[in-house]
């Protein structure tokens, strides 16, 4: 037997539209572009990612909180972040084919629709979307949909340390969507307008920041290992200083090699004490160390007073931000494999890790509608999921090869066949995804053996 990587996006997009893992967007119009939607095994596989991340950030640690906030987003925070300044992304129109590309892109000084050597100079375009704010729309009255997560993060800063008096150094993590509106949309699910963001805004006491940086970035790489990434399949990307955004003393992107290249899959950033400041008031009483905008609007002073010297300090944030979407495009990709079984035969795997798998396992009676295995394999999935583990499904399918096919193919660990020596013994088979092995175990035991695979 020897095994094959996917390593083409056509590879994973076929899978995932065929299996259900992820659709394009209005697609019976046509689709839109930039735009995905995730369906029935997507969404599990998406939503059992993000709670992996949440465990590991909030659940596993004491000092960090959660944040779940509004996306409307009050112009006067994006002004004071920096981004209506600078967020953008340099544009250029092919005058001949009339199509738009970032000029950072582009491989040569031709269009790539047309050919055409005819493009405009690239101009500064912003990447966030506007709606209108109430019932008039006069220019004025309006939000801007959240490009990242982070910023109500910051403005959050003084009413979580208030509601939990928590004390440098601690966190606040938030999984949420933001929007951008990309000029060129590409390569599936990885740059999109609509996405994911897993983010964790750290802070801690100016001085320390190197050092948690580097704790951050160490942290991160074991996560994505978890994950089932391998880390030779991992690269870090110190970001030079003339590439650093403009809050970053320092930024470490962990790099991944999906089908279309070597990509960031997350960044660790040190920014500083840029947005707390930013977003504070009467900034000439703090010792504020980055070069920030005059605030006359905030009525907050963001910032942490020391006990004993009753002095206002400034934190320092680290920031690891990662997103979703990537996240299941890089683990899709590690998981695919196509195995050669010999003679001519093969077989799809998606070896997910078990806790990421969007179906735990699959219950399924030898015989279809036969109301004795029928019976006792419904008895099986209902006492299974009870668990909470995770979805259990009754398959009812009649053609026990194929469903474990399908299984393989949709990353389901352990496959439970209810036969006729069930009606005898009370045991029935379990099949194992990886190995294909198959043994017998009590129905009684079944409990504990799923248990100890998913959770270990």
């Amino acid at each position: 037997m020897f095994i094959l990587t996917a390593k083409t996006m056509e590879e994973l997009v076929a899978l995932c539209k065929r299996r259900g893992f992820i659709f394009q967007s209005n697609e019976i119009y046509g689709g839109l572009q930039g735009l995905y939607d995730y369906g029935p095994l997507g969404v599990e596989l998406k939503n059992n990612l993000k709670q992996s991340w949440w465990r590991s950030m909030v659940f596993d640690r004491d000092d960090v909180e959660g944040l779940d906030a509004a996306i409307l987003t009050k112009p006067s925070v994006l002004n004071y972040s920096g981004h209506e300044d600078t967020f953008t992304d340099p544009l250029v129109d092919c005058k001949e084919c009339k199509s738009r590309w970032r000029a950072d892109q582009l491989k040569s000084t031709n269009c790539p629709a047309c050919g055409s050597k005819d493009l405009t100079d690239p101009r500064p375009f912003n990447l966030m979307f506007k709606t209108a704010v109430g019932p008039v729309e006069d220019g004025e009255s309006f939000a801007y949909l959240r490009p990242e997560t982070a910023q109500h993060i910051f403005t959050n800063f003084k009413n979580v340390v208030d509601s939990t008096s928590k004390h440098l150094p601690f966190g606040i993590a938030q999984i949420g969507k933001a929007f951008r509106n990309e000029i060129t949309p590409r390569n599936f699910i990885f740059r999109v307008r609509e996405f994911e963001q897993m983010e964790l805004e750290f802070f801690v006491k100016p001085g320390t920041d190197e050092d948690w940086h580097k704790l951050w970035v160490e942290a991160r790489l074991d996560w994505w290992s978890e994950q089932g990434v391998e880390r030779d399949s991992l690269e870090l990307y110190h970001v030079p200083s003339d590439e650093l955004a403009h809050y970053s003393k320092a930024t470490v992107d962990i790099m991944y090699k999906f089908p279309h290249g070597l990509e960031e899959l997350e960044g660790i950033a040190n920014r500083t004490d840029f947005d707390l400041g930013s977003h504070s008031k009467n900034q000439e009483e703090l010792d504020i160390q980055s070069v920030v905008k005059e605030n006359n609007e905030s009525n907050a002073r963001l910032a942490i007073q020391d006990q004993e010297t009753k002095k206002w300090t400034v934190p320092y944030v680290i920031e690891p931000s990662a997103g979703v979407d990537r996240g299941v495009l890089a683990i899709l990709n590690e998981a695919y494999k196509v195995e050669d079984l010999g003679e001519g035969k093969s077989r799809t795997v998606l070896a997910l890790k078990p806790h990421l798998s969007p179906i735990k396992a699959a219950v399924i009676p030898l015989k279809k509608n036969h109301e004795g295995l029928v019976g006792i394999a419904s008895d099986i999935k209902k006492e299974l999921q009870k668990l909470r583990l995770g979805r259990i499904l009754f398959e009812n399918s009649g053609n026990i090869g194929k469903s474990y096919r399908r299984h393989d193919e949709i990353g389901t660990p352990l496959c439970i066949t209810v036969d006729f020596e069930t009606l005898d013994d009370d045991s029935v088979t379990i099949r194992d995804r990886d190995t294909m092995e198959q043994s017998r175990i009590k129905i009684s035991e079944l409990g504990g053996y799923l248990e100890g695979l998913i959770i270990n």
